[in-house]
């Protein structure tokens, strides 16, 4: 299959990459990043999550996020929403697309959102089906596609059978994540075929973990499918309290640089993507994960 000549990413670094910081990131810092990324030309972005401050408290400050940042036209604001609670919390903000998140995996389920599959598909079609009332995109996060830190291996028909549940309560895009970072360019293609025999291509996204530097082999492997749409995290933030030794999402200037290199448009300017890594590492003490952003900035002082 011929490559995409242009490739959607999706930052989600204001949500999934400061949700697990243990020091608190003040709002504002996080308002300011939405707005460093869309200044860079990122058309979406994860904004934050709609839940509750007693297990995600780097969230709480949700509704003051929504509420300060300066939005640009053609960009698209998401949030989670994990429950018809979180979600009636966020309407007042008018998010452009709510998500809701899943898990392939039975024990990381139980784990992360403590109830079963079923369970967790029962709390989000009233979610889904007021967000589509209200003309708000429904995205879908499935979770844990190619393995888990508690099952191991995850077969694919797993994830076939989470994406038909998905589809079958209004959920219009899912998103197919490597949370650990265990996959392979063929188990990342194994996952994403198993999500395509419910969803078209365009309704299909990567979200790949470097844990083992697979992540941009397997958005390789994605777009050789048909894949054209992927989360990253600007400077690698982010990470899984549920799995040991699980890193960042594939940093978003690592994806950007590799796509450009491949003639591939993002409509992203790399350098200022460089920047606002390096803005956001500092804000938070520490030196950027993304290993473009570390050689551009090299590349700069030399």
């Amino acid at each position: 299959m011929p490559l995409p000549t242009r490739v959607k990413i999706v930052d989600v670094g204001p949500r999934d990459g400061l949700q697990n910081e243990k020091q608190t990131v003040p709002a504002a810092t996080k308002i300011d990043l939405v707005h460093r990324l869309q200044a860079a030309g990122l058309r979406d972005i994860e904004v934050t999550s709609f839940v509750s401050p007693k297990w995600v408290p780097q969230m709480a400050d949700a509704a003051e996020v929504m509420a300060g940042i300066e939005r640009r036209p053609g960009v698209r604001y998401s949030v989670l929403t994990p429950n018809l609670k979180g979600y009636e919390a966020a309407l007042p903000w008018k998010p452009d697309e709510i998500v809701v998140f899943g898990a392939a995996s039975e024990a990381f389920s139980q784990r992360n959102i403590n109830c079963s599959i079923a369970e967790s598909i029962a709390r989000f079609a009233p979610v889904a089906a007021a967000a589509r009332a209200a003309g708000i995109h429904v995205r879908g996060a499935i979770s844990c596609t190619v393995g888990c830190p508690y099952e191991g291996d995850v077969a694919p028909e797993r994830v076939g059978m989470v994406a038909r549940l998905m589809k079958e309560i209004g959920v219009q895009h899912v998103g197919v994540a490597d949370t650990i970072g265990v996959g392979n360019p063929r188990s990342t293609q194994r996952a994403l075929d198993a999500a395509l025999a419910h969803y078209a291509p365009a309704d299909v996204s990567g979200h790949y973990h470097d844990t083992y530097g697979q992540a941009l082999a397997n958005t390789l492997a994605a777009l050789e499918v048909g894949i054209w749409q992927f989360d990253a995290s600007v400077a690698g933030l982010g990470g899984c309290p549920y799995a040991k030794g699980a890193t960042g999402n594939v940093a978003t200037e690592d994806m950007v640089y590799m796509l450009h290199g491949m003639g591939i448009e993002t409509g992203i300017d790399l350098d200022a993507l460089v920047d606002t890594g390096a803005w956001i590492s500092n804000a938070i003490g520490r030196a950027t994960q993304s290993r473009a952003g570390k050689a551009l900035l090299e590349k700069r002082r030399d």
